[in-house]
């Protein structure tokens, strides 16, 4: 399990079209993929999981990646919330 801290750099946050990208990004592997925020955890291949966390510029989250491609998950999920 592999888990990591981000601070999410979109202008959008994860709201909306880029949530529905990152859920994409996510189903192609086959790990557990949760996105934890405020002590609240959701199942980041649910649009509706993500969503219900409102994550905004500039918030941060704790990415927590779990399978056996998990570190090509994490690297591939880190470097998407971190373009601009």
């Amino acid at each position: 399990m592999k888990e990591q801290q981000l601070t999410i750099d979109l202008d959008t946050g994860l709201q909306a079209r880029p949530a529905a990208q990152f859920v994409q990004l996510a189903n192609r592997f086959s790990a557990d993929v949760f996105i934890e925020k405020d002590n609240k955890k959701v199942n980041a291949k649910s649009i509706m999981g993500l969503m219900s966390l409102a994550i905004g510029h500039g918030e941060n989250v704790n990415l927590i990646v779990d399978g056996n491609d998990e570190e090509q998950a994490i690297k591939e999920l880190t470097k998407f919330v971190r373009k601009s």
